[in-house]
């Protein structure tokens, strides 16, 4: 859509053709749908004598149905292989060049947003400059078609009518299709894609929130042998806002003999691992010796979700 000659009429216009003829092909290619619309697209473009961008919200917001939808499904296929092929190559080389020049050099915190940002612009702008030159290239499908048609059918208008009327309209099955690809491609990621993101983000999570837990038991056991009491009152600050930490002297599935632990909360976790909100992770120490005493580790996750560390705390 993007290398149209600008110049009208297209390579394929018909010179004899008389504008009740042209009128008459057009309607029949364009058929019932959005008749009213094309129509005035199509006059516009015949008058100025050049193609000009028009905004064209089908084009804009689903250039790959509405291709479908107007038959157009070879088009269809090109613009979803070289097409997002040519924008995934962009946004690639883009953000190599800006990773390379800038986003290193940035807090890590807005990293991934800027990345996701700059990502989202390269797909907005090709989805603007298509929306742009939409009815322009629908016009030269249309007249491209009637040629064909006349070309193939020179003596009989029946025939030709029939001609474009077959590669011209509409397709509910084509739109059917498109929307049907989209449901499949939202179901792969959704059970392929997105739990390995998942799990990769809650073990990042874990670890961290394990990491915190540690560097509290260091203080607590320094305070515990100093004093031979567990610090219950002790805050236990931390810049996480994902764990809440508690210094407690028993909890639920904590042994008997223990009187002293570290208990972080986990909260604020987004999607998709909101499930790790309201987990807890309790580190307690074993034995009374003011001198000696090792910490276990306990989790309200299970076994398989369980960081090895904690699994291993017990020393």
């Amino acid at each position: 859509m993007l290398f149209l000659e600008k110049t009208s009429p297209p390579p394929f216009w018909q010179p004899q053709l008389t504008d009740k003829q042209r009128l008459m092909y057009d309607k029949a290619f364009i058929g019932n749908r959005s008749q009213a619309y094309y129509l005035k697209r199509f006059a516009q473009f015949d008058q100025a004598g050049r193609l000009t961008a028009k905004w064209h919200w089908a084009g804009f917001l689903m250039t790959f149905p509405w291709l479908l939808y107007r038959k157009r499904f070879l088009d269809s296929i090109v613009y979803s292989v070289a097409g997002w092929s040519f924008i995934q190559l962009n946004v690639t080389i883009i953000l190599v060049a800006i990773e390379y020049l800038l986003i290193r050099n940035l807090d890590e915190a807005i990293r991934m947003p800027l990345r996701i940002g700059i990502g989202l612009a390269i797909w907005l702008f090709w989805s603007v400059m298509v929306a742009r030159w939409s009815d322009a290239y629908y016009y030269r499908m249309a007249r491209r078609e009637i040629a064909d048609a006349i070309e193939m059918y020179p003596r009989d208008e029946e025939k030709q009518l029939a001609h474009i009327r077959r590669h011209g309209g509409v397709s509910l099955v084509g739109l059917a299709l498109a929307f049907g690809f989209y449901a499949f491609s939202l179901f792969v990621i959704q059970v392929q894609f997105l739990p390995i993101y998942a799990k990769q983000k809650a073990n990042a999570t874990l670890f961290e929130v394990l990491d915190i837990v540690e560097s509290a038991q260091g203080r607590v056991d320094a305070i515990y042998k100093a004093t031979g009491q567990c610090p219950v009152n002790t805050p236990l600050s931390t810049d996480n806002q994902k764990v809440v930490l508690k210094v407690l002297t028993q909890a639920e599935s904590i042994p008997t003999d223990s009187h002293c632990m570290i208990q972080a909360t986990v909260r604020g976790v987004p999607f998709p691992n909101r499930w790790l909100n309201g987990q807890t992770l309790t580190m307690y120490r074993i034995g009374d010796s003011k001198v000696d005493g090792s910490w276990g580790c306990i989790t309200s996750l299970n076994r398989k979700q369980i960081p090895k560390q904690c699994m291993l705390a017990e020393r």
